[in-house]
């Protein structure tokens, strides 16, 4: 991974140094900022903090030596800048979101308790939080920068519509995030081998637009989204409880199998590949685990059925039936529904006549 560029941390320790005396450590808006446990079995529920027109907002933590957290929100009326002391180990109210969260590390290290599990995140992590998931944030002395990126959630609809994803993590995200409120999951993202700037540089336009508001930062920040999005698709591992592995595992397969059956005819596993995003081998993984069927074997079931459900209704001959799925040999494709029907495509269909 290339060494992220200093511009976001450094942002973030910029804007959250403005006027830091403004807030007394007991106004309402500084305790939504950071609010120290104060219930081990009363979760708060937070709530979108913006008006409807407003779809986006960002929160800075700041975490220095001397054990104290410098915070801000962006949109805000005016900047500013809450401020409190806290004990090394202190947890954060738990608590869940009306809305998604997309939580970043700029610098340092940062750890949250996720339903129940304690997470530590690294430098370059991110974490997409459900709105129904119960999380702590603990605050710890040693320094870290993390931008918290609050996500309305018919922009978060929006945004999965525009497909600017794989179709692994739409899928996935559609499942756990949105549709399956009950699950209540979290996804930690890692940075992948080749991924570069492209994440660092988003969030840190994201928080600039959102800070100086200028005129269609709105629309800014959506397009901002929609790139960051697509970098986690391509660029980042995500990471996954054995339960949602198998959720994942099902939906993914689901829908490749869906891609071949609409491109059966010249389906390459090299187009699974340029499409999915995901290495060769993972596809006969897959399709093994799912159907007891290499790649291959799997491809050659779906033309067969298709062939036979041609042969029973159409009056096409063999040989026309034979390239309209995929087969240009008419010996091969002979030879094929020989082993899986037991007798030649011609017989089969002279059989189903008589039958008929």
């Amino acid at each position: 991974m290339s060494e992220s560029k200093p511009e976001l941390a450094e942002f973030c320790r910029q804007v959250t140094s403005q006027s830091p005396n403004k807030l007394a450590p007991d106004h309402k808006l500084g305790d939504r900022l950071v609010c120290p446990e104060y219930s081990k079995s009363i979760p708060e529920i937070k709530t979108f903090p913006l008006p409807a027109d407003e779809r986006i907002f960002a929160l800075c933590w700041n975490i220095t030596s001397d054990s104290a957290v410098y915070s801000t929100m962006c949109p805000s009326p005016e900047p500013f800048c809450y401020h409190r002391f806290f004990d090394s180990g202190t947890l954060t109210q738990l608590h869940t979101h009306d809305y998604i969260e997309l939580a970043y590390v700029a610098d340092g290290e940062f750890r949250q308790k996720i339903l129940g599990r304690d997470i530590v995140f690294q430098k370059g992590d991110l974490c997409l939080v459900d709105k129904n998931c119960l999380h702590q944030d603990y605050l710890c002395k040693e320094p870290a920068v993390i931008l918290f990126i609050g996500i309305a959630n018919d922009m978060f609809s929006e945004i999965m519509d525009e497909n600017i994803t794989t179709q692994k993590i739409i899928a996935f995200l559609q499942s756990a995030l949105l549709k399956q409120k009950d699950v209540r999951q979290y996804l930690h993202f890692k940075p992948g081998s080749t991924a570069g700037c492209e994440m660092e540089n988003c969030l840190f336009m994201i928080l600039k637009e959102l800070y100086k508001r200028n005129v269609g930062y709105h629309h800014i920040c959506k397009g901002l989204l929609l790139r960051i999005f697509r970098t986690l698709s391509t660029e980042y591992d995500f990471f996954l409880s054995g339960e949602q592995r198998k959720t994942m595992s099902w939906i993914i397969f689901e829908e490749i199998s869906y891609y071949i059956q609409r491109n059966y005819v010249h389906i390459t596993i090299q187009e699974l590949v340029d499409t999915f995003h995901f290495q060769e081998d993972y596809f006969n993984r897959l399709i093994k685990n799912n159907t007891g069927l290499t790649y291959s074997a799997y491809v050659q079931q779906i033309r067969l059925e298709k062939a036979e459900k041609l042969l029973t209704g159409t009056q096409k001959s063999v040989e026309e039936i034979a390239e309209l799925v995929g087969y240009h040999n008419k010996g091969y494709f002979y030879k094929i529904f020989r082993q899986k029907y037991g007798m030649t495509p011609s017989r089969y269909k002279k059989a189903l006549t008589v039958q008929k």
